[in-house]
Order: C-alpha cells, then sequence, then structure tokens
C-alpha cells in the first residue's frame, strides 16, 4: 500500500512538472511567433498570439496546431495614396501547418472580424468629408461642395457594400438635388468613395460587411492562410 501511495504521488509530480513545461512552452512559442507574424502591404501596431489546445508539446512535436487565435491592433496599410487604419483584425485559424524549423506557419482554415472605425473612414475620404453611424445599417457622409461661388454643405445617407474582394465601397442611396442641373454629380463627388483593405495575412478574404454604431464590421473567411507573409 505505502508503494502505491508512492507511485501515485511521483505520478502527480511528473504530472504537474509535464503541465509545467508545456505551459511555459506554450508561452515562448506565443511570444515567438507574435514576433514573426508578417502582413504583406501593410504593419500592424501590436500582435497578440493564443495557441490552444492541450497538451501543446505533442503539437509541437507533430507540427500542426488544433487552434490559433490571432490578434492584429492599429493595422495600417495604404491604398490609392491614402493610409488606411484597421482598428482591429480578430481571426481564428484551424489546423495550422508548421514548416521546417517553425519559419512557417499555414492554416488550413480561418475566420474572422476585421473592424473600420467611422474616424478612420473619415480619414480615407476626401478632405473634409466626415463619416458617422447613419442608422439603420447605414452610414451618414457629409461633405462641403461649391455651387456658384457659394459652398454648400450636404449629408446623405450611404449604402457600403464590398466590391472586386476587397474594397469598400460607399455610395450615397440618394442626393438632394434641389432642382441645380449637376448638382448630384458634385455631391457624388465628394461623399462617394471607395478604399481598398489591404495587408490581412495572405489567404483571408473580405466576406460581408456590417454596418454597426461602432463602425464597419467585417466578416473574414480564407483557406491555406499565411501567418508569415
Amino acid at each position: 500500500m505505502r508503494a502505491l501511495r508512492t507511485l501515485l504521488v511521483l505520478l502527480v509530480v511528473v504530472g504537474g512538472l509535464f503541465v509545467a513545461a508545456d505551459r511555459a512552452a506554450l508561452y515562448f512559442a506565443e511570444s515567438e511567433a507574435e514576433d514573426r507574424v508578417s502582413i504583406s502591404g501593410g504593419v500592424s501596431g501590436r500582435t497578440e498570439i493564443s495557441i490552444k489546445g492541450f497538451p501543446f508539446l505533442t503539437q509541437l512535436a507533430a507540427s500542426e496546431l488544433d487552434r490559433v487565435d490571432v490578434t492584429l491592433t492599429d493595422m495600417k496599410t495604404e491604398a490609392a495614396g491614402r493610409a488606411i487604419r484597421v482598428s482591429e483584425v480578430r481571426a481564428r485559424l484551424h489546423d495550422v501547418k508548421l514548416g521546417s524549423g517553425y519559419s512557417t506557419a499555414t492554416a488550413a482554415r480561418a475566420t474572422g472580424t476585421a473592424v473600420v472605425s467611422y474616424e478612420d473612414l473619415t480619414a480615407a475620404a476626401e478632405d473634409g468629408v466626415t463619416v458617422a453611424y447613419g442608422g439603420d445599417g447605414k452610414v451618414k457622409v457629409t461633405g462641403t461642395v461649391e455651387v456658384l461661388g457659394r459652398p454648400i454643405a450636404r449629408s446623405v445617407v450611404s449604402t457600403v457594400t464590398r466590391v472586386d474582394g476587397d474594397t469598400i465601397k460607399v455610395r450615397a442611396d440618394k442626393v438632394p438635388g434641389e432642382g441645380i442641373p449637376g448638382i448630384e454629380q458634385l455631391v457624388r463627388s465628394r461623399t462617394d468613395f471607395e478604399g481598398q483593405v489591404d495587408g490581412l495575412p495572405k489567404g483571408l478574404e473580405l466576406q460581408e460587411v456590417q454596418v454597426t454604431g461602432n463602425g464597419l464590421e467585417i466578416a473574414l473567411n480564407g483557406s491555406d492562410v499565411s501567418l508569415t507573409g
């Protein structure tokens, strides 16, 4: 009986040491991965990696991770000469295969969400144009145009759509013309715009765009998603 108790104690100690070693290895791997993640066409202010599943060491030995959660904060890219900021990208990657020397990582499939604030939409629009939440899944775009030498400010309710895969388009549903020839085209030249959301991890693509009170929430989906450029 005493020998059995001793064996049980040893098993508990060994098990505890294994768990401690597994968690320590996990922490180190997450820190290293955060430094190695790279994105094409842009930079990220901060990257957070969370590797799921237990035990981690057996996944590492097999060079395949069950799930990896990635958060990119304050991601900056550029389109048409204008800087565009994506405040946050959250991605959940499944079946992540590690390359030789753990220098590459590719997920079989991934889903996620990107958030673009109205402040950042305003920065992507023409100078002097502001973008805000318009209610009912729409945005409100306000701009000033000059008619007969007089500045006229106009606000329009606009629909946001995804076009050409990675481009967000903002277009007014209706422009008040007030009987002035050419006014609609003039206002649209200020309030209608589009911007490319580039710089996401390779293989991760934009899907549905949802307009919320906090900004645009863009659903992401992809396969063969690379975390290393």
